[in-house]
């Protein structure tokens, strides 16, 4: 009888998705997407402000990106109404940072999209690390499990 080495071996794929960086980026990118596609609407089709439409499109991003990065990037077990609150902190922050970045891009002679391109680097980093260690956290338990 012999035992099939891949059998002890978990899944490529599994170890790639089991990484929180690798669901994080992943969720980020997909919510990227919908938060340009909203200001695109608002900004070019619309005609709606730059300084009104960043904030917009960002903000309606909100329940979106909550909900897929607590579930599918972070698996959180976290109580809701606590993570809510730090969450809500956190967006108000970052709704001020990347209106200041995408405005100031656009009032230096760059294009817009150069400038949410930017915003988005820069929120991506620290909030990896917001989320995971302030947002959502998690018990030492299932941290220790995570890569």
């Amino acid at each position: 009888m012999s035992i099939d080495p891949d059998a002890t071996r978990p899944h490529v794929l599994a170890r790639f998705w089991g990484n929180s960086v690798i669901r994080y980026l992943a969720v980020g990118g997909f919510c990227f997407v919908v938060d340009v596609a909203l200001l695109w609407l608002a900004h070019e089709v619309l005609g709606v402000p730059l300084a009104i439409s960043a904030p917009i499109a960002f903000l309606a991003s909100f329940a979106v990106t909550y909900t897929m990065q607590r579930v599918v990037a972070f698996a959180s077990d976290a109580k809701v109404v606590p993570s809510v609150w730090r969450y809500t902190v956190l967006v108000i922050f970052n709704t001020i940072a990347t209106t200041v970045i995408v405005w100031g891009v656009d009032a230096l002679g760059g294009e817009w999209l150069v400038g949410k391109v930017l915003a988005v680097a820069a929120t991506t980093v620290w909030n990896y690390f917001i989320y995971r260690y302030w947002v959502f956290t998690r018990t030492r338990k299932d941290q220790s499990a995570d890569v």
